[in-house]
């Protein structure tokens, strides 16, 4: 092959954004310094800058209409499906270049960076080449600063005549063979010896021997023993401390067993970032990556991934419009992506933070429009790839969501339902299965059905509705197009286009002689309106209200009835339609092609899942409206109440919600009882009271294994650290935090004692938004990098790359964020949390606080508080070698909460200015 030409760099300057200054090196090589407050009119004189992240960058320069040349574009171009940190020092690892360490050394090492990728584009093969200067001319006609230099590099004509066909990848993409039904699974047992002998060669003889590692692996193969009776599974509880190395504990003894039974043992975890984090400790178990695609699946819903179908539509109305860059780069990557997952897999966490993050949430399927076999892609579908390789896998890496959704539904996507699980941070089940089986009868939940039924109704929206979806399987057949026309017409009782306004123009009274809103579904929403406004207490604090929905108010009850009623009318011609659907696969056996038998299977199973079960569970709840109050104090089985979301004096959303006052009740039922073998493990099981046996009875009820016939199996592994020597925790006494001044005092200063590395929580946006305004310059000058949630324009996970990657930063979050830091080393040394995490007070909380704490509310309330600080706590030590500090700003912190960390942590109350010494000679030290 012919090599291409030197590629060309823009004639530009590299610019590094701080708080309040920035790092400018010139065109000529000068590099300078200025306030942020005079680079605008520097720029003005230059051409667009080199950048890393500019939607960040434009944030921080408060300049939102900027051109600029962000390096971040060229490496989602020139390495698809590859991550890297948003950063200069994140890139600079991902590319093997000697990472900066100050900001002048990453004003300098931009061009280089920039030199470097285009350089790649050169070294590629001729196709490919050909390949890349197809998207890079399209791209260029809509804009884009790097396409002249990128066709440079490539050796293509700068005048490259642009084409459709290069967006077009599913043309390209391979097609999935069907293979056999997968054969049913054996029930041959893991021995002890086994698993630690499985945990051996996973770790090899050059890792470190952790005996309690070994330990964990050999007590949870209990989870894999033959089940001995229906309904009775052999359910383990595994409490491992901190650093005992469970992935791989776990990964031992399912591998085997799957081996053994020829059938996949599904992982579940709750964020995506420890499904990362398994799918990485699973190269231990297969490091040929083609062998391990077919050993290891990782699994998400369908939402997740691009749809080959949406990304036609979407290329077909772009023309050579804005949308063609993003697009050209999600080209590039569809054709180099292991899975095509949109949402934390290898397409780069920042992608939708660089362009609009609509048009990712308009490339995958949304709440269940997929046609399935209709689809003129489904045979190159990665979502049906994905399903395919999952029934012949060893190991299916999922959530702890789809794993429930999949129970609830006796299967999902054609797959059988498994017979083991493992569920990893299984302290969190409780509120995973809360969020699988509540129901929501709302404004969005309404608006989407009918979205999904109608289809578009004006603007420019592409939805298919519904008799569009199934428009060759009901053609020129009566029995089935009078029931579909009948529910279509009857979609229109569910809210349509500008509801929420509306509602801001209601009445009080709806159901007087004129009334202001005739839609059945907008008038309860309405009257759910106005019972929350008046009976809520207001919280300027808090946009989101709500109350309880005894006693209803006459409005709502009449306005419920009716909607009862319309809601009937439309479930009466669903049900007929779906009957008659399933009617077809039974009476038309012999006639039904393969294809055709996929599309009404489809179809039945979307009827049922998508319209059917939600209208009956939303009658249900509206059937209440009418029935008796429940005498106070009596136990429920599910809890109800009004909410109301909004922003900025918008209505956001409002309906009526049902929980399950106990959700481990539907967990258990639909999911552990037909089990054979479940583990649910984590480092957090247990609450650490004194009772040993109250705090396993606490662990059984929260995970649902007190309803099962057979007691759990118990296992408690201890962390291998020494807490006493590798870390410190203090509690400030002479603070008072309720201030917003001494509260960022403290964080700065606690921030420059550690030398960077800290990351703090908070309790409420706003005073983290508050604490960041007023520290971020200060630590800036210092040389620590200060990153925010709800600040920067990164979501979660980037941000936590970039804590990772960039050793000396300090992260601000919210406690929510305290499950998602994994951050082994230096680059996280310092915890510092501003208050006690108590829960938000809410009706549900309410509850199960009178309901589930044994006759203890306060009990209950400390046990959440000791579970949030030991999550937080067990951010610090995750090595051998790890040291760190955890502070709490609370003086008014009870002391019977400070038990929440693992043994050997000595907790000390002491002043801030103490705190402060303690915290820079101990890391220091």
């Amino acid at each position: 092959m012919t090599d291409a030409p030197l590629p060309l760099l823009p004639d530009a300057p590299a610019l590094i954004a701080g708080f309040g200054r920035v790092t400018l090196l010139l065109p000529d090589g000068e590099i300078a310094t200025l306030p942020t407050s005079a680079v605008g009119a520097r720029l003005r004189e230059l051409a667009p800058p080199l950048v890393v992240h500019a939607p960040n960058v434009r944030r921080r320069l408060g300049a939102a209409r900027l051109q600029m040349f962000d390096l971040l574009e060229l490496f989602a171009f020139v390495c698809p499906a590859q991550s890297a940190a948003p950063t200069p020092r994140g890139l600079a690892l991902a590319l093997g270049l000697d990472a900066p360490t100050t900001p002048e050394n990453a004003a300098v090492l931009l061009p280089e960076i920039a030199l470097h990728l285009l350089q790649r584009l050169g070294r590629d093969t001729a196709r490919h080449r050909r390949e890349a200067a197809g998207v890079a001319a399209l791209m260029g006609r809509a804009g884009w600063n790097w396409a002249p230099f990128v066709l440079t590099a490539l050796g293509a004509p700068p005048d490259l005549a642009p084409h459709l066909d290069a967006l077009r990848v599913w043309k390209r993409l391979p097609e999935w063979d069907e293979a056999g039904p997968p054969v049913p699974p054996a029930s041959h047992p893991v021995s002890s010896v086994d698993a630690r002998a499985r945990l051996a060669e996973l770790l090899g003889s050059a890792s470190e021997q952790r005996p309690g590692q070994a330990d964990y692996a050999s007590a949870v193969t209990a989870a894999f023993a033959p089940r001995e009776s229906q309904g009775a599974p052999h359910v383990v509880l595994a409490e491992a401390g901190t650093g005992t190395g469970k992935t791989l504990g776990y990964i031992a003894p399912a591998s085997l067993w799957a081996e053994r039974n020829k059938a996949p043992v599904w992982i579940a975890t709750y964020t995506k970032h420890l499904q990362r984090q398994v799918q990485a400790e699973l190269v231990r178990l297969e490091p040929d990556a083609a062998r391990r695609r077919r050993r290891v699946v990782i699994r998400k819903g369908r939402e997740n991934y691009l749809c080959l179908l949406n990304l036609e539509d979407v290329v077909g109305n772009v023309g050579m419009q804005g949308a063609a860059v993003p697009l050209g780069l999600i080209a590039r990557w569809a054709l180099a992506t292991e899975d095509g997952d949109l949402q934390g897999g290898d397409l780069p966490g920042w992608f939708a933070e660089l362009f609009d993050n609509a048009l990712l949430a308009s490339l995958a399927d949304r709440r269940g429009e997929c046609i399935h076999s209709t689809c003129p892609h489904w045979r190159r579908c990665f979502v049906e790839h994905t399903v395919r390789r999952a029934q012949h896998a060893d190991l299916v890496v999922a959530n702890h969501a789809l794993v429930m959704a999949q129970a609830a539904w006796g299967g999902i996507d054609d797959a059988s339902v498994p017979t083991r699980y493992v569920f990893d941070e299984g302290h969190q089940l409780f509120d995973a299965a809360d969020s699988a089986f509540s129901v929501e009868l709302s404004g969005l939940e309404t608006a989407e059905l009918r979205r999904w039924l109608l289809g578009a109704e004006g603007g420019r929206s592409r939805a298919r509705g519904l008799k569009r979806r199934m428009e060759e399987i009901t053609a020129n057949r009566p029995e089935l197009l009078t029931p579909l026309e009948a529910a279509l017409q009857a979609a229109r009782s569910l809210p349509g286009a500008g509801w929420q306004a509306r509602l801001l123009d209601s009445r009080p009274d709806l159901m007087g002689d004129d009334p202001v809103i005739d839609n059945p579904t907008e008038a309860f929403l309405a009257a759910s309106y106005h019972q929350v406004l008046g009976r809520a207490a207001e919280n300027d604090s808090n946009p989101s209200l709500e109350c309880d929905l005894y006693p209803v108010s006459s409005d709502l009850t009449d306005a419920g009835e009716t909607l009862r009623r319309a809601l009937a009318r439309l479930a009466a011609p669903i049900a007929t339609l779906e009957k008659r659907l399933a009617d077809r696969l039974e009476d038309e056996a012999e006639e039904l092609d393969s294809a055709t038998r996929q599309r009404l299977e489809s179809a039945v199973r979307s009827l049922k899942r998508r319209v059917r079960e939600p209208l009956s569970a939303w009658e249900s709840m509206l059937r209440t409206l009418s029935e008796d109050q429940p005498p106070p104090g009596t136990r429920p089985d599910h809890v109800m109440w009004l909410a109301l979301e909004r922003r900025e004096g918008r209505v956001m959303d409002v309906g009526l919600h049902r929980h399950w006052l106990d959700p481990t009740v539907p967990f258990v039922a639909t999911l552990a009882a037909p089990a054979h073998g479940m583990l649910i493990t984590s480092a957090t099981l247990r609450d650490t009271m004194e009772d040993a046996e109250a705090a396993w009875h606490v662990a059984e009820e929260r995970t649902g294994a007190v309803h099962l016939p057979a007691p759990a199996i118990r296992a408690v592994v201890t962390s291998p650290f020494d807490y006493a020597r590798q870390t410190r925790c203090f509690v400030i006494n002479d603070l008072r935090s309720e201030e917003i001044g001494q509260l960022a005092a403290a964080y700065r200063e606690l921030f420059k004692a550690a030398g960077g590395g800290a990351l703090g929580l908070f309790t409420a946006i706003s005073r983290l938004r508050a604490v960041y305004a007023r520290i971020a310059p200060d630590l800036e000058a210092a040389g620590i990098p200060l990153y925010a949630q709800h600040v920067d324009v990164m979501d979660n996970a980037t941000l936590v790359d970039v804590f990772r990657t960039e050793p000396d930063s300090c992260l601000l979050g919210t406690d929510a964020m305290r499950d998602g830091v994994d951050v082994p080393g230096s680059s996280l040394r310092l915890v510092v949390f501003e208050k006690i995490p108590w829960a938000r007070p809410t009706i549900l909380h309410r509850e199960r606080r009178a309901h589930l704490s044994g006759g203890r509310p306060g009990a209950y309330d400390d046990a959440e508080v000791r579970r949030r600080l030991r999550q937080a706590f067990g951010r610090l030590i995750r090595r051998a070698d790890d040291r760190g500090v955890f502070i709490l700003l609370d003086r008014r912190a009870p002391s019977r909460l400070l038990d929440a960390f693992p043994e050997g942590v000595a907790v000390t109350r002491l002043g801030m200015a103490d705190a402060i010494a303690e915290t820079r000679a101990f890391l220091a030290d």
